[in-house]
């Protein structure tokens, strides 16, 4: 009776770990909001208008995406591996009245399909926009605009470097070339 008692205990058990899902990577960041001024100037250096559609990789609360609606008409994509912010992103999104123009993905900014963007901002590390670089020129259509706070995309030669004023940290943009190949 021990026998049967024990071996439906691991019958149960490996049914258990076989429908148990991989957890979720671990962010490479933890979440610290970008600056309202600096969220402003990252938008005014990217040049974003109506016709854009502005990702942002590790998005956090949405902060990003939800100006880029609210203030220039964009429609916005965060990206982000962390379900509570994704939570508060869509929150904001509707108190600020553009959750019909801002989506927000749980993801991983590795693996999601960055191709429709035109506009993508991070601030992430120094290593993970080195990482991020192959990426980024891989999957980016010739003449979407990146703008990274902070940091740098690994050897990439920025088209344009601006020094905060606001707290004396740099913004880069890069634009991809018209005659760059996509995936």
């Amino acid at each position: 009776m021990r026998i049967l008692g024990s071996i439906a205990l691991i019958a149960e058990l490996v049914a258990v770990a076989a429908f148990a899902q991989t957890p979720p990577r671990q962010p490479d960041m933890y979440f610290a909001g970008t600056p309202q001024p600096v969220v402003d100037a990252m938008l005014k250096l990217a040049r974003v208008t109506p016709a854009d559609i502005v990702y942002d990789l590790g998005s956090g609360d949405g902060r990003i995406v939800v100006l880029a609606a609210q203030k220039y008409g964009a429609r916005g994509v965060g990206i982000e591996i962390q379900p509570k912010l994704v939570a508060m992103s869509r929150d904001v999104a509707r108190e600020g009245g553009v959750a019909d123009r801002v989506t927000f993905i749980e993801g991983d900014l590795f693996t999601a399909d960055i191709a429709p963007a035109t506009v993508v901002t991070l601030w992430l590390s120094r290593s993970v926009n080195a990482e991020l670089e192959p990426k980024l020129r891989r999957e980016l259509k010739p003449g979407a605009r990146i703008v990274s706070h902070q940091f740098p995309i690994g050897h990439w030669q920025p088209d344009a470097t601006v020094r905060m004023g606001y707290d004396g940290t740099d913004l880069y943009l890069w634009k991809i070339p018209p005659n760059a190949k996509t995936r």
